[in-house]
C-alpha cells in the first residue's frame, strides 16, 4: 500500500470517527449515571483517537506482510496531523 493510499484510507477513517462525535457527546449526556463520565469530551477524544489508531493498524495489518515498527509509525504520524482538527470539532 502506497503512503497516499495509507493516508486516504487513514482519513476515511477518521472523518468517519469524526462523524460520531454528537451521538457519543449525546449518549454520555443521557447515560451518565451509568458512564460517570467526569470530561465527555476527554472520553470521546480517547474514543476517537482509539478510532483512528486501531482501524488504520487494522487494516493495515490485512497487508500481505505483518506491519513493521515502521508502518505503525507512519500510521501514527498521519493520525496525529489530524489532531488539532479533531480536538477542534470535540471541544468547539
Amino acid at each position: 500500500m502506497s503512503e497516499d493510499q495509507l493516508e486516504s484510507l487513514i482519513t476515511q477513517v477518521i472523518n468517519g470517527a469524526v462523524a460520531t462525535i454528537p451521538s457519543y457527546l449525546e449518549e454520555i449526556k443521557e447515560n451518565k449515571e451509568v458512564l460517570k463520565v467526569e470530561n465527555p469530551q476527554e472520553f470521546v477524544y480517547g474514543i476517537v483517537m482509539g478510532m483512528a489508531l486501531g482501524m488504520s493498524g487494522a487494516v493495515l495489518s490485512t497487508q500481505k506482510e505483518m506491519p513493521t515498527e515502521e508502518d505503525q509509525i507512519k500510521v501514527r504520524d498521519i493520525v496525529y496531523k489530524y489532531i488539532p482538527e479533531i480536538r477542534e470539532r470535540i471541544f468547539n
